[in-house]
C-alpha cells in the first residue's frame, strides 16, 4: 500500500530517466554555449548566465549534452537548490558533470520532473545523503535513488499546469506586496519630510502661539544643563578617583567623563544648503543636543573578556531592530576596567557606523543599560533635551538614505563620530516636538500592512497545505 491515488505509482527516479549522451574528442573546435552550476540563478531556479567558449577551451567538465526539457540538478551543496529545466535556446548545448541530468523518458512531463526536483522533501532527502565537508556532494545515482510519486501523463500535464497557475498567482502577489512596500515607504517618507520642516505642526503653532519657546533660550538651556551634568559627574570622578587610589586596587578604575563638544554654529553656506524652517525653528547639530560616544570591541583572544560575562555588549547588527532589548552578548567586569568601553543608559539612541547590507545608519534605542562596540554611536542625552528623543530617532528614521550618503571611504564606505556630531538638525520647541512625534506614530500606525492589500498569503497557504 502506498497511499497513492488510484493509477498512481511509486518507482525511483532513475527508472523513469533516459541516458545521457557525453561529448567526444570529435567536437573540439565546436563553439557552445557552456552551463555550469554558477550559470543557475538558484533563486528563480532558471539558467541565467550560460558561458560562450569554444570547445577546446572549455573546462574538463563540459562532458554532457543536453536538451531542451532537461533538468539540471547540481549535485554539488543540493541545499543550494542549483536546479534548472534546460530551454529551446540550450538544445543541443553542453553542461557540467556537476550536475545530475535528468531526461525523462516518453510520457513523462519534463515540468512535472522539475517541480518533483524542486520540491522541499527531494532537496532535503539529499542533502541528509551529502558526504564530504569543504566540498559536500551527492553522486548521481543517489539523485536517480530517490522516489518519484508518478500519475498518468495527462494527469502529470494538470499537475504541472496547476502548479505554474500558482506560482503565477504569487509572482503576482508578490510583485503587489513590493509595490504596496513602496507606496508605504514614500507616504512615509512624505510624512517624515512635512513633520521636519514644520509643514505637519503648522495649524498646532497658529493655535499655540504662547507655547514656542525661543530656539536660542531653549539652545541656551540644554547647553547649561549639559554643561552643569558634566561638571557634577567631573567632581564625582575626582572623589571616586582619589579613593581608588587610596585603596590600592588595581582594578575598575573610574573612567573620566566625557567632556561635552560645542561645536561653531553651522555656516551662512551650510544653512544655505538646508529646508527652510518656521521662524521658531532654528538649525542645529546633533552635538548641540547630545553627548556623542562609542565603544570598542575587547581582545577576541582574551577569554576572561568574554567568559561568564553580564554586562551587555551591543554590536552594529543588533540595530536592524527599531530598539535594543536585549544583548546578543556579554563581556566582563574585566573587559570593562582593561578597555575604553562604557556603559550607556537606557534611552541612549545608537546609530550603526558600519556594517553589514544596510545596517550602516540604522537608529535604534537602547532599553538596557550595556555598552557597544566601536561600530555604533552613541547618543546620550540629558533632562531637557531627552524631549527630543523621540524626535530625533524620527529625524534620523528620515535621513537613513542621507546619512548612509555622507559616509567616506572607499569599498567599504563608513561613518563617523565626526560626521554623527556635525550632521544638522532641527530645533523646535519640546512641546511643538512631542507633538510633531505624537502626529507621527499616530499616522504611521494607521498604515495597512501590505500582506492584507497584496493577497498573496492566501495563496501561499494553499500550497503549503
Amino acid at each position: 500500500m502506498t497511499g497513492l491515488p488510484a493509477g498512481w505509482t511509486l518507482c525511483k527516479i532513475g527508472d523513469v530517466l533516459e541516458p545521457v549522451e557525453k561529448t567526444g574528442k570529435d567536437e573540439k573546435d565546436r563553439e557552445i554555449w557552456y552551463v555550469d552550476i554558477s550559470s543557475i540563478d538558484n533563486k528563480s531556479n532558471r539558467i541565467k548566465a550560460p558561458k560562450r567558449l569554444n570547445m577546446a577551451e572549455a573546462p574538463s567538465r563540459a562532458r554532457q549534452k543536453i536538451q531542451a526539457g532537461d533538468v539540471l540538478f547540481s549535485t554539488v551543496r543540493p541545499y543550494l537548490r542549483n536546479i534548472a529545466p534546460v530551454g529551446q535556446g540550450l538544445d543541443g548545448e553542453i553542461a557540467s558533470t556537476g550536475f545530475a541530468v535528468l531526461r525523462g523518458i516518453q510520457g513523462i512531463e519534463p515540468k512535472y520532473l522539475f517541480y518533483k526536483c524542486i520540491s522541499y522533501d527531494f532537496v532535503s532527502a539529499l542533502t541528509g545523503e551529502q558526504y564530504g565537508v569543504s566540498y559536500p556532494a551527492v553522486k548521481e545515482e543517489q539523485v536517480k535513488e530517490q522516489p518519484l510519486e508518478l500519475p498518468p501523463t495527462n494527469e502529470q500535464h494538470r499537475i504541472a499546469e496547476k502548479v505554474e497557475a500558482l506560482f503565477d498567482e504569487i509572482n503576482r502577489g508578490v510583485e503587489s506586496l513590493r509595490d504596496a512596500k513602496r507606496d508605504i515607504e514614500l507616504y512615509r517618507q512624505s510624512l517624515l519630510k512635512s513633520a521636519f520642516e514644520g509643514r505637519l505642526t503648522a495649524d498646532w503653532r497658529a493655535k499655540n502661539p504662547d507655547k514656542l519657546e525661543n530656539p536660542e533660550v531653549l539652545l541656551a538651556s540644554i547647553r547649561e544643563e549639559r554643561d552643569g551634568r558634566y561638571q557634577q559627574q567631573l567632581e564625582e570622578w575626582k572623589v571616586a578617583s582619589t579613593d581608588w587610589s587610596e585603596s590600592n586596587d588595581r582594578n575598575g578604575k573610574p573612567k573620566k567623563p566625557l567632556k561635552p563638544k560645542t561645536l561653531p554654529p553651522l555656516s551662512v553656506k551650510e544653512l544655505n544648503q538646508l529646508t527652510p524652517l518656521p521662524a521658531t525653528w532654528r538649525w542645529i547639530r546633533v552635538a548641540d543636543i547630545g553627548l556623542v560616544g562609542t565603544g570598542v570591541t575587547p581582545l577576541r583572544s582574551n577569554n576572561t573578556y568574554y567568559e561568564g560575562g553580564n554586562i551587555g555588549w551591543i554590536t552594529s547588527g543588533a540595530l536592524n531592530n527599531p530598539v535594543v532589548k536585549v544583548s546578543p552578548q556579554y563581556v566582563t567586569e574585566a573587559a570593562l576596567n582593561d578597555t575604553n568601553l562604557r556603559i550607556y543608559p537606557p534611552h541612549t539612541l545608537l546609530i550603526a557606523l558600519y556594517g553589514e547590507g544596510k545596517t550602516r545608519g540604522k537608529c535604534s534605542e537602547l532599553l538596557i543599560p550595556a555598552a557597544t562596540n566601536q561600530a555604533i554611536a552613541a547618543i546620550v542625552q540629558e533632562a531637557t533635551s531627552a524631549n527630543f528623543r523621540k524626535f530625533l530617532k524620527w529625524f534620523f528614521t528620515k535621513n537613513y538614505e542621507e546619512i548612509r550618503a555622507s559616509s567616506s571611504g572607499g569599498v567599504q564606505p563608513n561613518l563617523n563620530l565626526g560626521i554623527i556630531e556635525n550632521t544638522p538638525i532641527p530645533l523646535c520647541s519640546a512641546r511643538e516636538a512631542k507633538e510633531i512625534v505624537m502626529r507621527i506614530e499616530a499616522r504611521t500606525s494607521q498604515i495597512p500592512d501590505p500582506r492584507i492589500r497584496s493577497g498573496w498569503l492566501a495563496v501561499f497557504a494553499i500550497l503549503v497545505l
